[in-house]
C-alpha cells in the first residue's frame, strides 16, 4: 500500500455543501470521493492533451455541449 500524507484543506461553506451532498448521496467518505475526483481530472487532463474532448450528450435530444478545462 502506498505511503499516505495528510493535508488540510481549506473550502467555503457552500463547497463544503457539495462535498457533503455528494459524498452522502454516493454513500462514500469524503476522502474517498475526493480521490475519486483527482482520479477523473486527471484521466480527463490525458484525454484531452492527447487531442480528445470532453463532451456530455442529451441522449434524447442527442444535443452535445463541449466542456472546456482550465
Amino acid at each position: 500500500m502506498a505511503a499516505r500524507r495528510t493535508m488540510t484543506l481549506n473550502l467555503t461553506e457552500a463547497e463544503m455543501a457539495v462535498l457533503v451532498a455528494l459524498s452522502e448521496k454516493k454513500e462514500m467518505s469524503k476522502t474517498a470521493l475526493l480521490r475519486q475526483a483527482l482520479r477523473i481530472y486527471q484521466v480527463i487532463e490525458a484525454r484531452i492533451e492527447s487531442g480528445d474532448k470532453l463532451l456530455f450528450e442529451n441522449e434524447a435530444t442527442k444535443e452535445k455541449a463541449e466542456v472546456m478545462m482550465l
